[in-house]
């Protein structure tokens, strides 16, 4: 349990690490007053895309899943 614990903190500070780090270096700006923008560590963008796509999948499963279930038998158990 506590590998399993590790594991998902180390997860979660990592990402939030990275989170943090491109947050706050978005853009440096030069001596000649331009903003050079500086390389994020994880593009976002397609962070927030992969992710709706990985839920809605789980989401079009769970309902593939859950549909061959008997209604009466459900109502039963409780």
């Amino acid at each position: 349990m506590r590998l399993l614990l590790g594991i998902i903190l180390g997860g979660a500070l990592t990402i939030g690490g990275a989170y943090i780090y491109d947050s706050n270096h978005a853009g440096v700006a030069s001596s000649d007053t331009t903003v050079t923008a500086a390389r994020p560590m994880v593009n976002w963008d397609v962070v927030g895309v992969k992710w709706h796509d990985l839920s809605e999948g789980a989401k079009q499963q769970w309902d593939r899943v859950t549909a061959n279930v008997q209604p009466d038998r459900a109502t039963r158990a409780n």
